[in-house]
């Protein structure tokens, strides 16, 4: 076995520096009545939306999704909730196969 020798003191500070994460996940209900640029604005905030959708998610999510996509989010439709994330924050959905 090989000698590796790693300073752990070294890596969390360094990892306490580069972790800047801001932003929540917020819950919410997609059925309409909060408008588009709300949702957009939250998003543009950092923060993850995780929406029950109450209706047809493809008509309720019409007027934010491209933005978010064009941006670089992400919208995840699973078991009736809308998940939808800002640029930089991915959704790994392997296990979902």
């Amino acid at each position: 076995m090989s000698d590796f020798d790693l300073d752990l003191r070294t890596v969390e500070e360094h990892i306490d520096d580069e972790l800047e994460i801001e932003g929540s996940i917020v819950l919410g209900v997609l059925d309409g009545t909060t408008s588009d640029d709300e949702w957009l604005e939250t998003i543009s905030k950092g923060n993850v939306l995780m929406l029950c959708v109450d209706g047809d998610v493809n008509e309720l999510a019409a007027g934010f999704a491209r933005d978010v996509r064009e941006s670089g989010g992400n919208l995840v439709h699973f078991r009736g909730f809308l998940l939808v994330t800002p640029p930089g924050v991915d959704v790994d959905t392997e296990r979902l196969s």
